[in-house]
């Protein structure tokens, strides 16, 4: 069974959000998303200060056996990149929801997040609810 984390928003795409100062979204991929993948190996993420739409491509994982793209689950701008997961992208499949963090975005619209879905909602779209 994944860890699927009460607290966070999911999208459809396995990317989760933590909401931090009512405006910026901490964004990852989730622990179900990781292990389906495999070892991941490479990150291409967006640069600080450009521009996520919610739902658009935002960059890929690659793994050992596929590559995969990111969808951003927010729009707004990129204040933060975790430069550690782009160095030592495993710690993503160690650690999906702490330590593997992926980018930090500076909320539009933080009534997006109504778009998202919780995490019983993601734990049915997985079948694991």
């Amino acid at each position: 069974m994944s860890e699927i984390r009460e607290e966070l928003y999911y999208s459809k795409e396995h990317e989760w959000v933590r909401v931090e100062d009512n405006d910026i979204a901490v964004v990852g991929i989730t622990d179900y998303a990781q292990s389906e993948l495999g070892d991941i190996v490479m990150f291409e993420l967006p640069e600080e200060d450009e521009d996520v739409e919610q739902g658009e491509i935002m960059g890929t994982v690659e793994a050992v056996k596929t590559v995969s793209r990111l969808y951003s689950p927010v729009t707004g701008e990129v204040i933060e990149i975790n430069e550690e997961a782009l160095d030592n992208p495993g710690i993503v499949n160690e650690d999906p929801y702490e330590e593997g963090w992926l980018i930090k975005v500076k909320m539009e619209d933080p009534d997006e997040l109504n778009n998202l879905i919780s995490a019983e909602e993601y734990k049915q779209h997985i079948g694991e609810g």
